[in-house]
């Protein structure tokens, strides 16, 4: 089985709570994760093996091994045993591990009946660096998610456009989405269009005949799916007029590509939005490693009305960071004076512009940095 670097933030929840949530979109790996960790598996979405549940109940309830219950937002009903169980005994810590494919915000009974009594944890589509025999530029083409071709196999782009039909046919509505699933579509080849720049749902709604307020409401499902990450702005308190919508982004390349037609690796370069896909799978790169560590951040970006910007802004510690990515292996030095006036708008105290370079140049405030580069970095930080 191919190492997560999650595994030991698994592990350190389990040790500090009664049960944990695993949470992230189908087919991030999440199962496989899981029963390495215990061989008790129950899959929640099939019939049968909710009856096997129900008969094992007792039983498990008194082992010591640790019990997984795959796709546990099928069944609600097994939340209110779940808290019986954890409250008969407070002070056992790793007996259940939930996993999900929708976040928390969707998972009402979690937060109505296990508050307090789980931790929380998210897993991505493999990482750029979980796949150092991977070239960055094939991870980023394809995509994290481990049958999608990442791993070998002409499996991309099909994979991602059955993936994203599935989800739109069967598993959004499921989950409580209204929208019927050619409106579901549209909307997803709408967002990708849209990847990386100033969300605008009145344009978008008008496009779909709907108003901006069921456009917003249909793309808080599409984050709680882990389909978009939504980048809030970061409103420091200046003179200068800011933007203030966020901006949106398809959190995986691979499915990002798919909608947009892609369908094979020489034509990437050469798209219009091209600089857009490669900011968009930088930043969540970057978020998502942090998370992975154990330090998630919270991502936002900043810009003002005459043009400084700065892509990534986020707390670490004690540090406020600036990153700005260039599409570029020889940045030139008004990219970098630029996004250091923009960083100077808001006192950022680290400073990275990310370019496709072979050499990370960094004085411990600011430089330039591949993106592993950058993660390495990062991981100085956190050490």
């Amino acid at each position: 089985m191919l190492a997560r670097v999650i595994t030991a933030l698994v592990k350190e929840r389990l040790s500090d709570y009664p049960a944990v949530g695993l949470v992230g979109p189908r087919q991030s790996g999440k199962t496989t994760l899981a029963r390495a960790l215990s061989p008790v598996y129950f899959d929640l979405e099939q019939p049968g093996e909710r009856l096997r549940l129900d008969v094992q109940w007792e039983a498990l309830m008194v082992q010591r091994k640790l019990v997984v219950l795959d796709e546990a937002q099928a069944w609600p009903e097994v939340f209110p045993r779940l808290r019986g169980a954890i409250d008969a005994d407070r002070k056992r810590a790793g007996r259940f591990l939930l996993l999900g494919s929708v976040s928390p915000a969707l998972m009402h009974q979690v937060s109505e009946s296990l508050a307090g009594r789980l931790g929380l944890v998210e897993l991505a589509p493999l990482l750029a660096a979980e796949l150092p025999r991977v070239p960055l530029a094939e991870r980023w083409l394809r995509g994290g998610f481990p049958e999608g071709g990442v791993m070998g196999g002409g499996r991309f782009p099909q994979w991602q456009s059955d993936y994203l039909t599935l989800l739109a046919q069967r598993d959004l509505p499921v989950w409580g989405l209204p929208a019927k699933p050619a409106v579901t579509d549209r909307l997803l080849r709408m967002t990708a269009a849209v990847h990386g720049q100033i969300w605008n749902a009145s344009q978008v709604g008008q496009s779909l005949g709907l108003s901006y307020h069921t456009v917003n409401s249909y793309l808080d499902f599409l984050e709680g799916a882990f389909l978009l990450r939504r980048l809030p702005p970061w409103l420091p308190n200046l003179k200068k007029r800011l933007i203030r919508s966020p901006r949106v982004y398809w959190r995986d390349s691979g499915l990002l590509h798919a909608l947009l037609g892609l369908r094979e690796a020489g034509e990437l370069l050469h798209q219009p939005w091209v600089g857009a896909s490669w900011e968009g799978f930088v930043i969540g790169q970057v978020v998502e490693w942090l998370a992975a560590r154990g330090r998630p951040v919270a991502p936002h970006f900043f810009r003002t009305t005459d043009g400084y910007e700065v892509d990534l802004v986020f707390k670490l510690g004690r540090h406020l960071w600036a990153i700005e990515v260039k599409l570029t292996s020889s940045p030139a030095q008004a990219d970098y004076a630029r996004f250091n006036a923009a960083a100077d708008l808001f006192d950022a105290d680290r400073r990275v512009l990310v370019a496709q370079v072979n050499e990370t140049i960094f004085n411990g405030k600011s430089g330039i940095a591949s993106l592993p580069g950058l993660l390495e970095l990062l991981d100085k930080e956190i050490a």
